[in-house]
C-alpha cells in the first residue's frame, strides 16, 4: 500500500495548504477516530449528504444501507460520493470576528463506489462497521440472518484519492488588535462516553459493559 497519495485536483489544498496531508497514515487515523461520517452523492441531480456508521478493512471504507434506499437504487452500477469525517479539538477566539477559527482534524475520500456483491466481502464490511463502533462487539452477538443480509446494502470506495487537513495552536490575530481588552485563546472540544445504562432486560449473570472498550 502507498505511504502517500498523490493529490488530485479534486484533493488538492489550495486555500492553506500547509495544514493539508494526503499521508496514508494521518488520513488513516482521522478516519479511524471517528464514530460517523457524512456520504454525500447524486441522484438525479438532486445532491444529498447522509450521516452514517462505517469501517475501514485496508484500503477500503465500508458504508451501508437499506437495500430499498436510495443509494442502492441508484448505484447498482457504481456511485460517485465522497465521503468526510471532521473532529473538532478546540474553539480559536480571537480579537477580531475575522480570525476566529476551530483546531480540527478532517478527512475527505472522492470515489466511484462500488456497490459489494461478494458475500464474504459484505459479511467482513459489515464486522468492520460494527467492530469500528466497539471494537469486538461482532463476536459477541447474533451474525446477521440470511433476510438481513438481503435487508441491507453495502458500498466500497477504495482510499485512492483522499486528503486530510488539520489545524492546531492558538488564534493569529492582527499586530494592531492584540492591544484590544478582549480575552483570546482556545477552548478545547474533547467527546467523552458517559455511564452505560442497561435496557433492563438483560439475562442474569451478563457483565456490565465496560465503557474502557471505547477509548
Amino acid at each position: 500500500m502507498e505511504t502517500t497519495l498523490t493529490p488530485t485536483e479534486r484533493t488538492r489544498l489550495k486555500r492553506l495548504p500547509q495544514r493539508g496531508s494526503y499521508d496514508v497514515a494521518t488520513i488513516h487515523a482521522i478516519l479511524d477516530a471517528a464514530l460517523i461520517c457524512h456520504v454525500a452523492f447524486n441522484v438525479d441531480g438532486q445532491p444529498f449528504a447522509m450521516p452514517m456508521a462505517f469501517g475501514r478493512v485496508g484500503n477500503q471504507l465500508y458504508v451501508h444501507a437499506a437495500s430499498v434506499g436510495r443509494m442502492p437504487r441508484a448505484g447498482a452500477d457504481g456511485l460517485d460520493m465522497c465521503i468526510t469525517v471532521t473532529h473538532v479539538d478546540g474553539l480559536v477566539l480571537a480579537r477580531s470576528a475575522f480570525h476566529h477559527s476551530m483546531n480540527y482534524r478532517c478527512a475527505i475520500v472522492i470515489g466511484r463506489a462500488r456497490l459489494v456483491s461478494d458475500p464474504i466481502e459484505k459479511e467482513a464490511a459489515l464486522r468492520a462497521v460494527v467492530d469500528h463502533v466497539v471494537p469486538g462487539r461482532w463476536d459477541e452477538v447474533r451474525q446477521p440472518s440470511a433476510q438481513e443480509l438481503k435487508a441491507t446494502a453495502v458500498f466500497a470506495l477504495a482510499l485512492e484519492e483522499a486528503s486530510a487537513k488539520v489545524r492546531t495552536g492558538g488564534p493569529i490575530d492582527d499586530a494592531d488588535d492584540y492591544t484590544r481588552p478582549v480575552w483570546a485563546g482556545v477552548v478545547p472540544v474533547t467527546t467523552t462516553f458517559g455511564q452505560p445504562e442497561d435496557d433492563g432486560r438483560l439475562v442474569a449473570g451478563v457483565a456490565p459493559f465496560e465503557v474502557s472498550r471505547l477509548q
